[in-house]
């Protein structure tokens, strides 16, 4: 006898209070985002707090440029000192402050239905401003997207909510966390859905708008109107500079493989060290502080850097020397496993690709005239949107950022070039690389549902074997044994009286009732189920499926919707999975094309082939 739930999904909707719960989350994501709108502000002021402290040795809440800082050799051992406290924090507090917080944030929703300790909403924060405050070359956007991320999860599991609201408001404090940072929220509402989400839809949609729209609300009340970093307007050289765009968006593809491998290797290199994990930070620190004695750019966030490059400020031997030792300061630091973010050394050192590139071209090809500013904005865009497998998102940030509509053409040519480089050189992307390390396979891309495109009557068995409700047992085993036409289709049979759906019996039925103590001449109505599940014709296979796993059963017959004792069909899981199968079939089957032999059809015979063809079944020159 089949189980049944406890609760009867045939005739009613199985989410009755839908709307309810959108409006729910919806008010929990405003909340959200006025409160990472908050963090975000507090954890700037943090950093900005103790980088005056340390370096300055003065009380101030505004960032400072550490290119010019007091310290001379100093500045060797203090990155160590907060190298330390990092490592301790990591050791003996939570190890998920570790890196730059968005793959943190990733694994959270993967591994652990998105919930996030509340103890890493403290560390976290509280470990990359004393990272960055010491002379990390971090951004603290990473942390702050991570903290925020923290938030929305600590949310979610303070009321009741389903781990797919959990992951939605998760995503919001993501989300409000960026856009409270750069003052982006559409780019902040996209990077939650290539990166967290990978769905869009209403019920993840909504929140995430009301959710940035707030945090960017706040950071325009509490640190001004105007953007992280000013961009002067350019003249990006449409249409004529296209072709060396396409050099620059192939060479930033390049550059993102070549970084993802780099910082990588040197991961492996700290894991191979004789000695404590909790000294790691320490030692990479020792590293940055070298580099950054000889090169003080390097150290702090590099706001003021960014704004120099994107401005065309600097000379090209500054942007050679940015691009090789930033990078390596951010690849040993971040190597090491400390904490600190991604996005604003990444954006320095594709700026200063970009600017540089546009100077090299300028002096080989005199007439290209290309505008250092222009391409380092696009460069800074590509590099980090290449790497993280976000280029969307770096698109609408990028544009966000100058408002300049001529920005848009270079922007999507350059971004997508550098993506296609790193989807064939790089499997995984920075962000999921070490998460595939951990077993953990990351889907870069979102795609339609099939079951939720196919309707059950396009792939229902619609003359299933039926049997009268008064068959023995035995009488169905024999015929099945027999193997006779219709018994050995299904796992199952519906019972029908005189036309009338009373009940279902399955293969496991009937073996528990000539097997166990029951007797062979029990009925099949006896020995079935006489309330079973079903479904619809015009039902989407979404949701017969889903009654199939709530209800325990593996087969559903299907009867009218409007009189519903009518068998009408019969819905098995090999019907699903020919859906899946044609789904396939689209993806990696080839058809024939017009073009034959290296040669077009004639024009008066494209239409007489296309209906000359042997219709199969089912098919109509309307469908081809």
């Amino acid at each position: 006898m089949v189980e049944r739930s406890s609760l009867d999904y045939r005739h009613v909707n199985v989410n009755p209070s839908g709307e309810f719960r959108i409006l729910l989350v919806s008010l929990l994501a405003a909340i959200i985002g006025i409160l990472a709108g908050f963090v975000a502000y507090g954890l700037y002021s943090l950093i900005s707090f103790i980088t005056n402290l340390v370096f300055f040795q003065r009380f101030s809440l505004a960032l400072p440029s550490l290119k010019d800082n007091p310290l001379g050799a100093w500045i060797i051992i203090v990155p160590v000192i907060g190298g330390l406290i990092v490592g301790v924090m990591a050791k003996y507090g939570s190890s998920k402050i570790k890196g730059h917080g968005i793959p943190e944030a990733m694994e959270a929703v993967l591994t652990n239905r998105s919930r996030i300790q509340p103890r890493v909403a403290i560390l976290k924060p509280l470990s990359a401003a004393i990272a960055i405050g010491t002379g990390g070359p971090f951004g603290a956007e990473g942390p702050i997207i991570q903290t925020g991320g923290a938030l929305g999860s600590l949310i979610g599991q303070l009321i009741h909510t389903t781990a797919s609201e959990r992951k939605v408001l998760l995503a919001c404090g993501a989300a409000a966390g960026m856009a409270a940072t750069f003052s982006t929220p559409i780019a902040a509402v996209i990077l939650a859905i290539e990166l967290l989400l990978f769905e869009f839809k209403s019920r993840s949609f909504i929140p995430l708008v009301i959710a940035s729209t707030l945090a960017t609300t706040i950071h325009l009340w509490l640190m001004g109107t105007g953007p992280m970093f000013t961009v002067a307007v350019v003249d990006f050289g449409i249409p004529t500079a296209l072709p060396y765009y396409i050099l620059l968006g192939l060479l930033c593809g390049a550059a993102a493989v070549g970084f993802s491998n780099l910082l990588y290797w040197v991961e492996d290199q700290f894991e191979r060290l004789p000695f404590d994990s909790m000294w790691y930070p320490a030692v990479g620190a020792l590293g940055l502080g070298i580099i950054g004695y000889f090169f003080p750019r390097v150290i702090g966030v590099g706001y003021d850097t960014i704004s120099d490059i994107l401005n065309a400020r600097l000379a090209l031997n500054v942007l050679l020397a940015i691009m090789i030792f930033k990078s390596l300061a951010l690849v040993i630091s971040l190597g090491s496993g400390t904490s600190g973010g991604l996005l604003a050394p990444m954006f320095m050192t594709g700026a200063a690709l970009g600017g540089a590139f546009a100077m090299i071209v300028n002096r080989i090809v005199p007439g290209a005239n290309l505008s250092p500013a222009a391409c380092a904005l696009v460069g800074m865009a590509a590099v980090f949107g290449s790497a993280a497998r976000a280029t969307f998102t770096l698109i609408i940030f990028a544009f966000e950022m100058t408002r300049d509509y001529n920005a848009i053409l270079p922007l999507m040519l350059v971004c997508v070039l550098a993506d296609g480089v790193a989807i064939l050189l790089m499997r995984n992307s920075i962000m999921t690389e070490k998460l595939a390390r951990r077993g953990l396979h990351i889907h870069l891309e979102y795609e339609p549902d099939v079951l939720q495109q196919t309707r059950v009557d396009e792939v229902m068995d619609v003359e299933p074997k039926s049997i009268p409700p008064t068959m023995t047992v035995k009488e169905v085993a024999d015929h099945v044994t027999r193997g006779e036409p219709g018994y050995i289709r299904h796992q199952a049979f519906p019972i029908v009286n005189e036309q009338q759906l009373i009940g279902i019996v399955t293969w496991g039925d009937i073996v528990e009732a000539l097997t166990g103590d029951l007797s062979a001449e029990k009925t099949v109505l006896e020995a079935g189920n006489d309330e079973p599940v079903v479904t619809y014709p015009d039902e989407l296979l979404y949701d017969a499926v889903g009654k199939m796993l709530r209800n325990d059963v593996g087969r559903l017959p299907v009867v009218d919707r409007h009189s519903p004792s009518i068998l009408v069909g019969y819905l098995g899981r090999s019907a699903v999975m020919e859906a899946q199968l044609g789904r396939l079939h689209e993806e990696h089957v080839r058809e024939t094309g017009w073009l034959r032999s290296g040669a077009f059809p004639k024009p008066s015979n494209i239409l007489s082939s296309m209906f000359s063809r042997t219709q199969k079944k089912g098919d109509s020159p309307e469908e081809e």
